[in-house]
């Protein structure tokens, strides 16, 4: 622990302390309380998705129970209590506007943001963020469980130029194994030590062991470099053969998890028909991937190369008005809508 801790503040001058869990949302809750307890504000501004627990999903708690889930489509505040309503506020990535009306309508203590999802930052969003943070002294937590390691060794956010207060690591840091990472400055982390944030699991030596090796490993092979670089074959490879077989898609992410969606009105129902021909080819496929360290060249040859047979396949069957004939169950359920 103490030579994780000690690697991650080296890739981190801003930082003095650090504190572990095993789990992204766990993480986050963590990091949220240790937010509230610095500014001794209950109120949390937030951008994008940052896991399950109670702080976070009391943003869909609505006036009535009839609309609860209406900021976050597809997440259900069930066992939330209702007190909390009121205590999560959530803002649109780069809509700056948002998180300034926020502030000015509420004593905000904490704001959470995905450093980076679907789009880079325009205008010096992230920036402005910062900014606002300073001005209204609230804690500025950047969430990067899922960027975080993969465009950089550390965090996304040292591209940009602006330091939070703390920021927020997954499994990535780890290579799967269950591990997170919180990451502070001092001022702000020492609030920790006057509220009870504890577990038997935080101590076991398996995830910052793996952590240590898979960050070695890292630095060793240069192993973003690797993952832009399948990840922006992948991307100019589903925009190629969308043009071949006259498609409209939309391309998002960064280039190590690339994303890409059918801007068709039955764009779910394709996604599915997507996904269950791709299954025939034995390919484990979404609109997603999670670009690895082991996928070569070829593997992203023999992929695209199935995801032509199956665009001729959706290109045949939007030319025949037969695509919801072809699937062999129902249709995909839209995911909750992103802020990022």
């Amino acid at each position: 622990e103490v030579e994780l801790a000690e690697l991650l503040l080296n890739l981190h001058p801003w930082a003095g302390m650090v504190r572990f869990g095993r789990s992204g949302g766990e993480a986050m809750a963590i990091a949220v309380r240790i937010g509230r307890a610095h500014s001794g504000k209950d109120k949390v501004a937030f951008c994008g998705y940052h896991g399950w627990h109670d702080w976070y999903l009391a943003a869909n708690l609505a006036d009535d129970k009839n609309l609860d889930g209406h900021l976050l489509p597809g997440l259900k505040p069930l066992g939330v209590p209702r007190a909390l309503k009121g205590t999560a506020l959530p803002f649109n990535y780069n809509h700056i506007e948002e998180l300034e009306q926020i502030v000015r309508q509420n004593d905000i203590g904490v704001i959470v943001l995905e450093t980076i999802r679907d789009k880079e930052p325009e205008d010096n969003f992230i920036g402005k963020v910062r900014a606002i943070a300073d001005r209204t002294g609230a804690v500025l937590i950047f969430d990067e469980i899922t960027c975080g390691f993969r465009i950089t060794i550390g965090g996304t956010h040292t591209l940009y130029h602006v330091e939070p207060d703390i920021v927020v690591y997954g499994k990535a840091i780890s290579n799967g194994y269950p591990m997170a990472v919180i990451v502070g400055r001092k001022a702000v982390m020492d609030a920790a030590q006057e509220s009870f944030i504890s577990s038997t699991y935080w101590t076991e030596r398996i995830g910052p062991a793996a952590s240590l090796a898979t960050i070695a490993k890292m630095k060793k092979y240069d192993v973003p470099t690797h993952l832009r670089k399948i990840g922006s074959l992948v991307k100019s490879g589903w925009q190629e053969l969308a043009d071949k077989h006259g498609l409209n898609i939309s391309i998002t992410g960064i280039a190590a998890l690339p994303t890409f969606a059918f801007n068709d009105k039955n764009g779910l129902a394709l996604q599915t028909l997507f996904t269950q021909e791709m299954l025939n080819r034995e390919y484990l496929a979404s609109k997603h991937v999670y670009v690895s360290y082991s996928h070569t060249e070829k593997h992203v040859a023999d992929y695209l190369a199935n995801v032509d047979e199956v665009f001729g396949i959706i290109e045949k069957g939007l030319n025949n008005n037969n695509v919801l004939e072809q699937l062999e169950g129902p249709i995909a359920q839209e995911r909750f809508k992103r802020l990022t």
